[in-house]
């Protein structure tokens, strides 16, 4: 299973990542945050000081089509905010 899907690169987050040295990935959503910090210090060889984990629900949005009205919802999105110790971070970009 893995754990961590992808990291979040939005303007939000690369701001915290510049200034606050957290970094945000989207994880499974059955993991916790214990399991978390293992897994982002073996895939990129650093020390986490803190997670924080944030649970999104599903969006749900109404279409209204020629066959009727269409219900929709997206899934559930879990985000960790992860914050690395002082002098260590991550390049998402070296790999592209």
């Amino acid at each position: 299973m893995e754990i961590i899907l992808k990291p979040i690169i939005t303007e939000k987050a690369t701001n915290d990542s510049e200034l606050r040295n957290r970094y945000t990935f989207e994880v499974t959503k059955g993991v916790n945050k214990i399991q978390i910090k293992k897994a982002v210090q073996e895939k990129y060889n650093v020390t986490v000081e803190k997670v924080r984990t944030q649970i999104y629900g599903p969006e749900r949005s109404t279409k209204y089509t020629k066959k009727g009205i269409q219900k929709t919802k997206s899934k559930i999105v879990k985000k960790a905010i992860v914050q690395l110790s002082e002098g260590d971070s991550i390049d998402f970009y070296n790999n592209l």
